[in-house]
């Protein structure tokens, strides 16, 4: 049993507003599982040895965050210079993700792509991989290893992209299958379909996915939607007998509850109340749709009108594998669009609000009893500035917003899986 005294906040609700908040707290963890957590007045009344607690009384342990959309191939293409989305994808993604068809290369790259995770505090995420099945094999192999909650999938893409990141629609549905009953489901794992987007994906192959979404309806589907207007016109020229982006997808069975969609930036009228009524989920990625000048996502409209909402960093568009750069960028986003991103709603949404809106808040999240312990310890000491602003804070909502737009790596000194520490800062 590994007991952890401390300050510790999350969310047990779906009520953003309503954190709950132990100024000295204690953690209990069995098994890698929560066993208990409560204020250390109530063990200590209880007759609890205190002297076993591990104690760090100006630490702040959180839930482990969540990344909702990310590419793992595309680390390799962080911080690239020039253009918009797409010619970005054939100047610098395409080349990249084809060097993933070495298994060695791959294997490499997945373990350096986790250790990054886990150093920016990041505990689970939603990967796309490179459309070759190496990719997906090495990361699933280094995430088991890890015993990391990893969701993650083979792009599927036989259309509109240089040969040697190419499949087929025969080949693509093959492969998926073959890792959906390899992988998903296997400890804490889980497989996406994941069509690149729907230009890159000929009808045939829209098909054979939507077919297998409905034969495996436990896995995931991630995708992207309505990220950028030259996208948008592009994708109507290689789809005209669509009505919409949106419609490339539904006529497909490719709109399953719990569907998740990259971006969702200039989504129509009828685009967004189909999406609500679906019960898919737009993926905020703020760094990357100000890195690539595609727009800015309106977030306050899409939670008005019903479409369940995540956030992510999209590493490599994105321009910071930390959570906390991603939540920075996202109140300047929603600043412009005069909609205030209260810190509480930040830190919800990166951990227990991502967790239920990828359906893995039975599992992680929080730190409900019987939850799986994946967290980490905030030091504000490790950052001069930051230490020097949480000084001045006067509540917890101020220390916050100050890690949200001060922070990044530099204040995780522990990241933890399942209890044990997977990363601890080397001078903390």
């Amino acid at each position: 049993m590994r007991a952890i005294r401390s300050r510790v906040l999350h969310w047990p609700t779906d009520q953003w507003h309503q954190p709950e908040y132990f100024e000295d707290g204690i953690l209990l963890i069995d098994a890698g599982k929560v066993l208990d957590l409560g204020p250390a007045a109530r063990f200590i009344a209880a007759g609890f040895d205190v002297s076993t607690c591990e104690h760090y009384p100006t630490r702040l342990v959180l839930p482990g965050f969540i990344d909702a959309h990310l590419h793992f191939p595309q680390v390799d293409v962080m911080a690239s210079f020039g253009a918009q989305l797409l010619d970005w994808l054939q100047d610098y993604t395409f080349p990249a993700e084809a060097r993933y068809s070495d298994l060695v290369f791959a294997e490499a790259a997945a373990e350096s792509f986790l250790d990054l995770q886990l150093r920016h505090g990041t505990t689970s995420g939603f990967a796309f991989c490179s459309s070759h099945r190496n990719s997906v094999e090495a990361l699933f192999q280094a995430a088991e290893r890890r015993q990391l909650r990893m969701v993650a999938g083979k792009v599927l893409m036989d259309q509109n992209a240089p040969q040697a990141i190419l499949d087929t629609a025969e080949s693509g549905a093959r492969d998926s299958e073959d890792l959906i009953k390899t992988w998903h489901g296997r400890g804490r794992l889980g497989y996406a379909l994941t069509p690149r987007f729907s230009g890159t994906s000929s009808k045939a192959q829209l098909e054979k996915t939507g077919q297998l979404a409905q034969q495996y309806p436990t896995v995931w589907l991630q995708t992207h939607l309505s990220e950028n207007l030259a996208e948008i016109a592009w994708i109507k020229s290689v789809h005209p007998e669509y009505r919409d982006y949106l419609h490339t997808y539904e006529a497909h069975g490719l709109v399953p509850k719990g569907s998740l969609f990259g971006h969702c930036i200039h989504l129509t009228e009828s685009e967004t109340k189909r999406l609500a009524d679906a019960g898919g989920v737009a993926v905020f990625c703020p760094s990357s749709n100000l890195f690539l000048g595609s727009g800015l996502m309106p977030f306050e409209a899409l939670q008005a009108a019903g479409v369940e909402l995540a956030i992510a960093s999209d590493i490599g568009g994105g321009t910071s594998l930390s959570m906390l750069k991603t939540l920075a960028d996202a109140y300047k986003v929603c600043q412009l669009r005069h909609y205030v991103l209260h810190p509480f709603e930040a830190f919800y949404r990166i951990t227990r609000g991502n967790a239920r809106a990828t359906a893995l808040d039975a599992f992680i999240g929080d730190f409900r009893v019987g939850q799986e312990a994946d967290f980490v310890m905030i030091d504000p000491a490790c950052v001069p500035l930051v230490a020097r602003r949480v000084k001045d804070a006067k509540d917890l909502q101020g220390e916050l917003f100050i890690y949200m737009t001060l922070g990044d790596e530099q204040l995780i000194v522990e990241t933890s899986i399942l209890g044990e520490p997977a990363y601890r800062a080397s001078n903390p």
